[in-house]
């Protein structure tokens, strides 16, 4: 119980115990002094990838396990263990996927004054942490996927590589906002996989839908940075339509969401609660076009944080009474 200094005699006096008690606690002092450090950047880590922002992408993925579990006929042998490892496996990959991106745009990001002050250009982060994070982080999902089934094992390397693949897009073509949304939106179809074994054509009219939307909703983002794509020669909707036209794409793109999600509960069939679910969605999108105008951009954080996690949820919680309520013995 004591020091190892004492060599196995127990103190003499009070005075030795209060040493051998200091002793003690600076150890421990300087054990979490040691780790202090890594926990630190790993919370900085989990900023700079906007870690809460999963809520975005994980409700469509819940959705298409639950699509999938309905389709099975609400078998629901292992169906706990295999949400679980679909959230793991969503939140990995996401999390690879993110820390890729600010890697790969670290220079860019160091000369736009919006983002100058993340935590790479800032020098919050080193490069070799970040790296490490992706490395870790895509391990996680490859084996969240091997638990699954081996259809998803054997996809897991394409699902990486379409994600890591839209860090690099905005530098050669203006529809990368579409390659952002595909990277979200295979999320759902995924989730069937992981649920069936297999891919019904049908959840790709989620797949579809998940594109469209975070396609419209990153056009919008996208708009606050029309000056500095124009000077660093980096490719947008904005840029290219200005930020007037780029705005109704980014409206029509919405448009086409609520069409797939139609055609969805139609080629599902599902119940009224489905189609309410649609009708919210399309009330908050309208809502969220209303926040943004082309001479007044200071309302797209409100449109791109607030509203959109409000869409995903929303949509869950609608898809999923429906879903849910149906279920034998419900």
């Amino acid at each position: 119980m004591f020091e190892p200094d004492f060599q196995g005699q127990e103190p003499r006096s009070g005075e030795n115990l209060e040493g051998a008690l200091r002793s003690s606690a600076l150890k421990s002092a300087a054990t979490i002094k040691t780790s202090a450090p890594m926990l630190n950047r790993l919370r900085l880590t989990l900023d700079m990838i906007k870690f809460e922002h999963s809520v975005f992408a994980l409700p469509f993925a819940l959705t298409g396990a639950l699509l999938a579990f309905r389709d099975g006929g609400y078998d629901t042998a292992g169906i706990w263990l295999k949400l679980a490892w679909i959230v793991v496996a969503m939140v990995g990959a996401r999390s690879a996927a993110m820390a890729f991106n600010r890697l790969v745009d670290a220079a860019i990001d160091s000369r736009n004054p919006r983002t100058r002050m993340r935590h790479l250009p800032a020098g919050l982060l080193s490069r070799a942490f970040a790296w490490g994070f992706v490395v870790m982080s895509a391990a996680v999902f490859v084996f969240a996927a091997s638990q699954l089934n081996r259809l998803c094992l054997l996809l897991a390397p394409v699902a990486l590589a379409i994600v890591f693949f839209y860090s690099f897009t905005k530098r050669f073509t203006a529809f990368s906002h579409l390659v952002l949304g595909f990277s979200l939106g295979i999320a759902p179809a995924g989730a069937w996989i992981a649920m069936r074994g297999s891919l019904d054509p049908r959840i790709l009219w989620l797949t579809a839908a998940v594109t469209f939307w975070t396609g419209g909703f990153d056009i919008i983002y996208a708009c606050q940075d029309y000056e500095f794509d124009c000077s660093e020669a980096l490719r947008s909707i904005p840029r290219r339509w200005g930020i007037a036209r780029a705005l109704v794409a980014a409206r029509l793109l919405h448009v086409l969401m609520v069409l797939c999600l139609l055609a969805l509960v139609w080629s599902l069939h599902l119940g009224p609660l489905a189609g309410a679910g649609v009708a919210a969605v399309a009330a908050l999108l309208v809502y969220e076009h209303r926040l943004v105008k082309p001479h007044d951009l200071s309302r797209v954080n409100a449109a791109f944080f607030t509203m959109n996690g409000y869409v995903s949820v929303l949509f869950f919680v609608f898809w999923a009474a429906d879903i849910l309520l149906r279920c034998p013995g419900a």
